[in-house]
């Protein structure tokens, strides 16, 4: 495996900053709703949910529809994947999540970099095609995809259940290693792989359709 440059890996820690306009911040995947009902109310809980969130719903498949968009062949299968990926949010906010976050990426990518517009796409999705344009590393790319979206979900886990900074990024250091695997697995997956058993997590995004009081859009 080659080794990644430094610009190739500063490329990607800029578009996965919470720095990056995307607006990741604004959204919990249904961990808002979690809390809520006590489901996730301390920072092993968030551990806990996190891995099955990351192993067994959006996590693996968002790696695996980032991989078969780096290697989709022409625009149409490109566009092709992206229905597929759509389709497979399970809930309605989850699908606004997705495809604000990937259109946000898209505008934005394509206003700094010329040359290398994006069409309107879900977020892995956009970031795939982006990183095969940009001739970045797969599998770190998908790594540090996974990484930045633990990261996120820490970060409202800390606001929403709550625990303390400390505690946060004990967690997400807890699920690196788990990054890191699925990561170096997934991408070898295809959408005919395609499973989601986090049902719980699904079933906290659609309730969170009628909360009555929210920090987060999802």
């Amino acid at each position: 495996m080659t080794t990644p440059t430094d610009s190739q890996v500063l490329k990607l820690v800029q578009w996965l900053s919470p720095a990056y306009p995307v607006g990741a911040f604004a959204y919990s995947h249904g961990l808002e709703s979690a809390a809520s009902a006590g489901n996730v109310g301390d920072a092993a809980a968030l551990e806990d949910w996190l891995a099955d969130v990351l192993c067994h719903g959006a996590g693996r498949s968002d790696v695996i529809f980032l991989a078969a968009a780096f290697r989709a062949a022409d625009r149409a299968g490109l566009m092709r994947i992206d229905a597929q990926a759509r389709a497979f949010a399970p809930s309605a906010e989850r699908l606004m999540e997705t495809e604000a976050q990937g259109h946000a990426f898209a505008k934005t990518t394509g206003a700094v970099w010329p040359g290398d517009e994006l069409p309107p796409l879900s977020h892995p999705v956009a970031l795939g095609h982006a990183a095969n344009l940009h001739g970045l590393p797969l599998l770190l790319t998908a790594r540090m995809y996974l990484q930045a979206f633990a990261s996120n979900l820490v970060s409202a886990g800390i606001r929403l259940i709550p625990i303390g900074q400390t505690d946060g990024q004990k967690t997400l250091s807890a699920l690196t290693p788990l990054v890191e695997t699925l990561a170096e697995k997934a991408i070898d997956e295809t959408p005919e792989d395609l499973s989601s058993t986090a049902f719980l997590a699904d079933i906290a995004s659609m309730k969170h359709e009628t909360q009555y009081s929210r920090l987060f859009r999802s």
